[in-house]
């Protein structure tokens, strides 16, 4: 099923979550090759790309591989936000997104992130900046609310379809939840009964059957794949399908997800060199044996792996 954001066409509507740390450039190639119809960037501070912070420009890369990608801001400025966003709209970026998701402390300590969900007016004065900033989609990813005291995603959705957003993003929980509990996706109907623009569902989204419930309770326009992604890029071939056919592809062999693990490697090896990519690839591999038996004996042994040679020989092994 395909899903159109304001001039966007997207191939189908599974879109891979921005996650700090997790939706790096490589993976999102991954995640896009298994099938993913937009993969979401990890959040840049629109501040820091304001001061030029050297972190920055790794993380504003884009490879042509990817397809159409979301470029996530983060922020409370609305004159910052959309002058960020009009000098980046120039960028490899299919249209860009502010982030009123992020739970971290540091983050909503300083007004940002889920922060935002507690002042209507101030998301107001910056969706319209942004809007008003670029001619690309300007899209948002909300929550439930902050707290149980304060559940607003229908009035927040309701103000960025006001403001000329194009798509709207809910996941079902507040910030006070972080990712615990179980998301609430009876929210997400309510704001896709309460707007006209697509709305995209997230919370929950382990599996293709997950995916399918969420748009059949919800009737939301796409869904969003989180945690549900980490070590796990062929849910992208699965939900598309499970959608079409109702029946799921065959599982990966222990072979494939061997493969998918050097493969990754290798990409993140020529991007930050030997030392970094593996200390990086150490979280993935386990998030991609999460459930094999014995995973935690080969966790335990790439944590202390130094170098690629070495990942590669003990997932021959352990594989």
């Amino acid at each position: 099923m395909k899903l159109e954001i304001g001039n966007v066409c997207l191939e189908n509507n599974v879109i891979l979550a921005p996650m700090a740390g997790v939706t790096d450039l490589s993976y999102r190639v991954i995640c896009r090759e298994h099938g993913c119809g937009m993969a979401c960037m990890e959040m840049v501070s629109a501040k820091a790309v304001l001061y030029k912070n050297r972190n920055t420009k790794e993380l504003l890369e884009v490879d042509k591989r990817e397809g159409p990608v979301s470029l996530q801001l983060f922020g409370s400025d609305p004159a910052i936000l959309a002058e960020i966003a009009a000098r980046l709209e120039d960028g490899p970026y299919s249209m860009i997104d502010l982030n009123m998701g992020c739970p971290v402390p540091k983050v909503v300590k300083n007004g940002e992130g889920s922060a935002l969900m507690r002042n209507p007016r101030l998301v107001e004065e910056i969706l319209t900046a942004m809007v008003r900033a670029v001619k690309k989609p300007v899209t948002v990813k909300i929550r439930k609310g902050f707290d149980e005291t304060c559940v607003n995603a229908v009035e927040i959705a309701r103000i960025a379809e006001g403001c000329g957003v194009s798509a709207v993003a809910v996941h079902g929980r507040t910030r006070e939840q972080y990712y615990s509990g179980k998301a609430d996706w009876d929210i997400i109907r309510q704001v896709k009964e309460a707007v006209r623009i697509p709305v995209i569902g997230n919370g929950d989204v382990f599996s293709a059957a997950a995916a399918k419930q969420l748009l059949a309770e919800t009737g939301c326009d796409g869904v969003m794949v989180a945690r549900g992604a980490k070590g796990n890029p062929w849910i992208f071939e699965q939900i598309p399908a499970y959608l079409e056919t109702g029946t799921l592809p065959s599982p990966p062999k222990k072979e494939e997800v061997r493969a998918q693990i050097l493969c990754h490697a290798r990409m993140m090896l020529e991007r930050r060199g030997e030392e970094s990519a593996i200390r990086e690839m150490r979280k993935h591999v386990s998030w991609y044996t999460a459930g094999y038996p014995n995973s935690a004996s080969l966790r335990n042994a790439v944590n202390a792996a130094g170098s690629f040679e070495e990942l590669s020989e003990l997932l021959w092994e352990w594989f």
